[in-house]
């Protein structure tokens, strides 16, 4: 898609979207190509692999370390209520 293609569809100026292209494809999410004077953007499908797989290990970590710090809690709750009964037998 072209940049004038796309700045026509968002609430942003076209130098607003060439600047935002060009740090998505510093980053290798999107390629482009010389179509006459226009450059035609692309998504990258490399790049979108690459994002899909650090989040799917982000988000692996995050819910491992909430599921470690529920246990926690539980078993702190439970150790509590062990003493709490151990003092009011």
């Amino acid at each position: 898609m072209a940049v004038g293609q796309l700045a026509a569809e968002l609430p942003v100026t076209r130098p607003a979207v060439s600047q935002h292209l060009k740090v998505l494809k510093d980053a290798g999410l999107v390629t482009d190509q010389a179509d006459g004077t226009r450059r035609i953007y692309r998504v990258s499908q490399d790049g979108v692999r690459a994002i899909h797989s650090y989040l799917d290990q982000m988000w692996s970590q995050a819910l491992a370390g909430f599921q470690r710090a529920a246990q926690h809690i539980a078993d702190t709750e439970r150790q509590a209520e062990q003493i709490k009964s151990r003092e009011e037998a």
